[in-house]
């Protein structure tokens, strides 16, 4: 006998993601945000929600993002732990505890509270994934970030 599960109670999935039963999503189909910073204009990065509590996941959240060159995310602070893998382009991680050089197939985790930035320093599109240790968090920005106008920037089943 042949063990056959069955797909009871599963909610259709629309956009990115193929087919209903599937959990895979094409990161290229994603809608992105463009976000930038009101007084630096150095501060400019695209970015999309492949999963988060309510849209595949329950523990986690799935960030994929791009900052062309000499852009970069703006310094900030994480409500939760984070572990980012670079796809492409060269970037630099600015930490307080000093700068670390970013190549592709680069993996780093940024524990909660930490302030960090991280710039694109070469010449091509930095392509990177983030991954994120809850559902649902917040991100806090020095700088006043466009188009929403506010410095906390987050995750979309958050509130506020």
């Amino acid at each position: 006998h042949t063990a056959r599960r069955e797909n009871q109670g599963a909610t259709k999935q629309t956009g990115p993601f193929r087919k209903p039963q599937e959990i895979a999503c094409e990161a290229c189909r994603l809608e992105r945000l463009s976000v930038c910073g009101e007084e630096d204009p150095s501060v400019r990065w695209t970015g999309a929600f492949a999963s988060c509590g309510g849209r595949g996941a329950t523990q986690s959240s799935t960030i994929v993002y791009e900052i062309e060159p000499s852009g970069r995310l703006g310094w900030h602070t994480d409500a939760t732990e984070e572990t980012q893998y670079i796809l492409s382009g060269k970037g630099e991680l600015r930490m307080e505890s000093g700068v670390y050089a970013l190549d592709p197939g680069s993996v780093f985790v940024i524990s909660t509270d930490m302030r960090h930035d991280l710039a694109n320093v070469g010449q091509e599109t930095l392509r990177a994934v983030a991954f994120f240790a809850a559902a649902m968090f917040t991100q806090t920005f020095d700088d006043l970030m466009l188009p929403s106008r506010t410095h906390i920037l987050g995750s979309p089943n958050r509130a506020g």
